[in-house]
């Protein structure tokens, strides 16, 4: 059962992913109508489009799995390993894609690889814009005369908790 942040969380790479993906074929469709002897548009540019998607969304998923298994463990060495191990069958995931998406016919190798980005791009983006995420304003008296204010304690570390 994933617990509610995770959801959440989950839902977003997924939205951050398609957007992604759709943002690459309006790309792709664009160069495709200035250079279309370089740029190609067939079922190849969308089916590497839909499927690298598909492995950024399940490198994801498989991660965000992990991290809440890992979270409830108690044996910090055991919980170590298991991200470790995580970690690398997630990338050799992707690094079976990359050759996949390079080697097989039906696949655009370029539209297959870019949709791996996204999520990491996509929530670096969405991390900006968050308003949760502010960091304390120094008053404007303050600015000339102290060095720019640490938040105590007590205050926001700027991950979203108090």
């Amino acid at each position: 059962m994933l617990q509610p942040a995770v959801k959440k969380e989950t839902r977003n790479v997924l939205i951050i992913t398609v957007i992604g993906v759709a943002l690459m074929l309006i790309v792709f469709t664009i160069l495709h109508l200035i250079i279309p002897d370089k740029v190609p548009l067939d079922y190849k540019v969308f089916l590497g489009g839909i499927c690298g998607g598909a492995v950024a969304f399940l490198n994801f998923f498989l991660m965000a799995l992990t991290v809440q298994k890992v979270a409830s463990m108690e044996d910090r060495d055991q919980a170590t390993r298991m991200m470790r191990l995580s970690y690398s069958r997630r990338l050799g995931i992707q690094c079976i894609w990359i050759v996949v998406a390079i080697f097989a016919p039906c696949f655009n190798a370029a539209a297959g690889i870019f949709p791996i980005f996204f999520p990491s791009i996509g929530i670096k983006i969405y991390g900006i814009f968050r308003k949760d995420l502010k960091t304390p304003a120094v008053p404007a008296s303050d600015t000339d005369s102290t060095p720019a204010a640490q938040p105590s304690d007590t205050e926001s570390d700027g991950q979203g908790s108090v």
